[in-house]
């Protein structure tokens, strides 16, 4: 299985049509079963006309995943000299860049086994780790999504960790390597984003 095809995967079981439910864990497997079935509506078309599938995954993501709260901590300590604007700006381009990466990549998808792995004594915690494995034909993928309750007491997904690799710390080590190369500009780091891994 290619890198890309395995994180196409991944993002598909980040996102969900349904409102947030109280249970992590839940939620996690409710989205896969909704996406799994939802996406086979733009797979004859993205291709050709990738914007509306776009839209669709961009809608669900808004509800799913705490972008703001990642964007900030992607920044690393460049957040702290951003501007408000900068930092908007930031989140937008970032949720925009997931969307459009990972969602070329979703049509790759085929049947692979999912399973969301039983809660571990998380109950009445503000932060938990709900854990899935994705079954390939030669090798099982361990996902582990951190999710923390925002104060709405909505679960919202804040970082995941594929085989090992941890997406927040990736896109963190990106941001400051390229803010470096710019010569801490964080308009020019902004202007030339990529979510590409």
């Amino acid at each position: 299985m290619s890198v890309f095809k395995l994180k196409a995967i991944i993002l598909s079981l980040l996102i969900s049509g349904f409102t947030l439910a109280s249970e992590p864990h839940s939620l996690i497997e409710s989205m896969t079963d909704d996406l799994l079935t939802g996406m086979e509506q733009y797979r004859d078309t993205a291709d050709e006309n990738p914007e509306p599938f776009f839209v669709y995954l961009e809608e669900r993501l808004d509800g799913v995943i705490d972008f703001k709260w990642i964007a900030r901590n992607v920044m690393g300590k460049y957040r702290k000299t951003a501007s408000d604007e900068q930092r908007a700006r930031f989140a937008k381009v970032f949720r925009r860049g997931l969307v459009e990466t990972y969602g070329r990549g979703l049509l790759a998808y085929s049947d692979e086994k999912i399973v969301v792995l039983p809660p571990a004594g998380d109950s009445g915690k503000k932060r938990v780790t709900v854990k899935q494995e994705i079954h390939g034909k030669d090798k099982v993928y361990p996902v582990a999504y951190s999710m923390g309750r925002n104060k709405q007491g909505q679960w919202k997904i804040v970082n995941v960790v594929i085989g090992g690799v941890n997406l927040g710390k990736t896109f963190r080590n990106q941001f400051t390597q390229a803010a470096q190369k710019h010569g801490g500009d964080v308009d020019k780091v902004i202007d030339n984003w990529s979510t590409k891994v």
